[in-house]
């Protein structure tokens, strides 16, 4: 399995990677740290530690450059249940105490996400039935035949 992981290119350029193929630089993602709710106390009330991602896969240009504009629509097009009315995707991660922690988190699930929109369908292939399989088939189709055949002759005689 992959996992996502943040790479230091130069002092202002990190990627997301996703698979071999693709990775998305940090530039693309709209990532913004609130206080959490729920049990906590001080600590809760007080850190921002909750991280909402937000990501915009329709105008992403690593999925441009990574992938053939048919890959790029059928990703969007799974991903379309996710988006809301604007296209833009949000993940939100709040179940550590840690902000690298949630931002982790959320990078790992929106890799995992975006990782399974991305394989092609397998295409099915072709095959033939068994011998047996086919026997069967006819066997039944004569006896079913015969069932039907024999309701028409009765003989009525008293």
């Amino acid at each position: 399995m992959h996992t996502a992981r943040w790479t230091r290119l130069n002092a202002d350029a990190a990627l997301l990677h996703v698979s071999a193929h693709l990775a998305i630089p940090h530039e693309e993602f709209d990532v913004r740290a609130t206080t959490g709710g729920g049990p906590g106390g001080q600590h809760v009330n007080r850190s921002a530690t909750r991280i909402e991602l937000r990501w915009h896969p329709a105008t992403s240009a690593a999925l441009s450059v990574s992938l053939s504009a048919a890959h790029r629509e059928r990703v969007v097009q799974r991903l379309a249940g996710r988006l809301d009315a604007s296209g833009t995707m949000r993940l939100v991660s709040a179940e550590h105490r840690s902000q690298r922690r949630n931002r982790d988190a959320a990078m790992e699930r929106l890799a995992a996400i975006v990782r399974g929109a991305l394989p092609d369908p397998v295409p099915r292939k072709a095959t033939k039935p068994t011998r047996g399989a086919v026997e069967r088939r006819l066997d039944e189709k004569k006896r079913r035949s015969s069932v039907k055949r024999e309701r028409g002759r009765r003989d009525h005689d008293g």
